[in-house]
């Protein structure tokens, strides 16, 4: 028995995978798994940098694990580095410190005090209540006044001109009288203030020394380190524990910064009771960079990494995980099984489509649904069938390529160049998937990766030999579905289907070995 597509609960589903498709705050609520133990990593005292394509679960997994720590009244502090894209160091890294300061203030005037019995902010936010007591008020009044004294010198730091030339006096003063009103703010011996005198007269003399030097941002940012390492000391005194920062799509900063920021984070961290979870997309990110010093956090010694990309080559468990997530949406908005509106050809080729990636699944299943009303039935049934996913996977293409021009502005020439290369080769061959020899490396290649992480092609074998190459191992890659179906759907192409143990010799073939050319 299949479901009316147009009925009011496939509306109300429709509409909860569309919210869905952005983490926020509130989707914490539909959160799945990826994987066993990955929640659970993600809140234990560790470094961790998180990895993932678009749309894979990232942000979910952070949002999810700073929901849970807050409830259990750890401190923590979320920031989206995308608010900082196309900022230059040192300035994105004082920014990025205003903001995770500024949520860790916010958790300091909310969570840290806020009583279990107060339902309109756990309820709403959390679904639960926390069974640890609130913290005392007094002193979480204290930290939340020295953060905001933090963040008000950050602020007064960033708008000033960097390497401006300064010049200050120091100075032995003898007054006689002390009768004089006095402005201004003095933040140290060098401080220079300004005075309105009264109308009692004043006797002083003075000698002083007249000092020009320049001023650097960077130099603002190491004297202060010791500072901001004291107050996680005091944070820890006060929640008996420690504290969390998630640090969300630190692609979006540039790559030339990104080891920078990390590395100035890592360096408050280490051994002050802060923790940091980091999201990025693991081929449009440097987090370490070798050196005297080193810079950027290593992965295996300063932090270990979290995965989160489930590849079309591990298709049993990217469908397990996608279908669970739409199971239980229909589940909530009461719209039935899904096979009674999709049929298993469709679900096969959701996941297909999607390369493995959620919000793609999700995205393409709505636009699916609304090509399947508009045929009306027909020969084809009333339920959404494997050629309206190729429809809906078609019409996605505008949404990768709106993303893709976001997400490379630095190299965009480079990537299409390479893709329309691959793109020709699959389909003057008439074949979904390419060959790539594995130990090949330059650029061609690591542009290859990219447009992986970018969701353009789609790894499908890690491990594939040629007989005419004895010895040689490659890598499969399947071309994005969106590439040859709808409008640029090509009848005659030959469909490798490498998820079928039965199609494991169509993958060997010579003809497929692409060969990348720097």
């Amino acid at each position: 028995m299949s479901v009316d597509l147009s009925s009011p609960e496939m509306e109300r589903l429709l509409s909860l995978v569309e919210e869905s498709a952005r983490s926020t705050e509130e989707s914490v609520k539909h959160f799945v798994e990826p994987a066993p133990g990955t929640l659970q990593r993600a809140t234990i005292k560790r470094h961790h940098i998180v990895f993932g394509r678009r749309g894979s679960g990232k942000s979910s997994l952070l949002h999810k694990a700073a929901a849970d720590l807050t409830v259990d009244r750890r401190p923590i502090a979320y920031v989206n580095l995308e608010a900082f894209k196309g900022h230059h160091y040192p300035d994105v890294l004082l920014s990025v410190l205003i903001k995770s300061f500024s949520e860790f203030k916010e958790w300091m005037d909310t969570a840290a005090i806020h009583p279990a019995t107060k339902t309109s902010y756990w309820s709403s936010l959390f679904g639960t209540s926390p069974s640890k007591a609130a913290y005392p008020k007094r002193k979480v009044k204290v930290l939340s006044e020295k953060l905001d004294q933090f963040v008000s010198t950050m602020k007064a730091e960033l708008t000033r001109k960097d390497d401006a030339e300064l010049v200050v006096t120091s100075s032995d003063q003898d007054t006689v009288s002390t009768e004089a009103e006095v402005k201004g703010g003095v933040g140290n011996k060098f401080a220079k203030i300004t005075s309105k005198l009264g109308s009692k007269s004043t006797k002083s003399q003075s000698t002083g020394v007249e000092e020009k030097f320049a001023r650097a941002k960077v130099d603002f940012l190491h004297h202060h380190i010791l500072d901001y390492q004291k107050l996680f000391e005091e944070m820890a005194e006060l929640s008996g524990g420690d504290s969390f920062l998630f640090l969300d799509d630190l692609y979006h900063i540039r790559r030339s910064d990104q080891a920078n920021v990390i590395d100035y984070f890592h360096r408050i961290a280490k051994d002050h009771n802060l923790w940091l979870k980091v999201g990025t997309i693991r081929h449009r990110t440097r987090w370490y960079v070798q050196g005297d010093p080193p810079v950027g956090m290593k992965i295996g010694d300063d932090a270990d990494e979290i995965d989160l990309d489930l590849t079309l080559e591990k298709y049993s468990l990217a469908k397990e995980f996608l279908v669970k997530i739409l199971t239980n949406f229909s589940t909530e908005t009461e719209v039935g099984p899904i096979a009674s509106f999709l049929t298993s050809g469709a679900r096969d080729r959701l996941v297909l489509a999607s390369g493995g990636v959620a919000r793609d699944f999700l995205s393409i299943f709505r636009r699916s649904i609304s090509i399947a009303r508009e045929r009306g039935g027909g020969y084809r049934g009333g339920k959404v069938g494997a050629e309206d996913v190729n429809v809906a996977a078609g019409e996605n293409d505008s949404s990768k390529r709106e993303e893709f021009n976001r997400d490379t502005s630095e190299d965009n020439n480079d990537l299409e160049s390479e893709f329309q290369k691959i793109q020709v080769f699959c389909l003057s061959n008439n074949t979904n998937c390419f060959l790539v020899q594995k130990d090949l490396r330059g650029d061609s290649v690591d542009r290859i990766h990219e447009l992986v992480d970018l969701k353009f092609i789609h790894l499908a074998r890690s491990r594939v030999t040629v007989r005419t190459s004895p010895g040689v191992i490659f890598e499969a890659y399947m071309l994005d579905i969106s590439q040859y179906t709808g409008s640029r759907k090509r009848r005659d192409l030959k469909i490798v289907e490498f998820w079928k143990d039965s199609s494991s010799d169509a993958l060997r073939q010579k003809s497929l070995i692409y060969s990348p050319v720097d």
